[in-house]
């Protein structure tokens, strides 16, 4: 099982949430997140400076399968991309165990 984690744009979220379920996707966590970028100028707003290092964006947790992690990972390249910087990250790690607290299932059974 992997874990995949990704940072994307909060405009891209519901793009992303819909490619995701059209893959069968069906559960993942997510949260909204500050980040730190690389942008180092302000943008002014009716007269108010805005400093655009601080950057919004939505942080998404996936559990899968090994043989769902690619498509997962193409699912979220595709749908999350704007070609702009700032489209964001995603990060892959293994899952040792995954358990239903439910029916204490466990294994790939756990995450389905």
């Amino acid at each position: 099982m992997k874990k995949v984690e990704a940072i994307i744009r909060k405009s891209k979220f519901d793009e992303v949430k819909k490619a995701l379920h059209g893959i069968e996707v069906n559960f993942f966590s997510y949260w909204d997140v500050t980040g730190v970028g690389n942008e180092k100028q302000g943008h002014v707003y009716r007269g108010i400076s805005y400093s655009t290092s601080d950057i919004q964006r939505r942080y998404l947790v996936i559990v899968v399968s090994d043989n769902f992690l690619e498509r997962t990972v193409n699912t979220l390249l595709d749908s999350a991309a704007t070609g702009n910087v700032g489209d964001g990250k995603i990060f892959v790690s293994d899952v040792i165990e995954a358990y239903r607290i439910r029916t204490k299932e466990n294994g790939s059974a756990g995450i389905n």
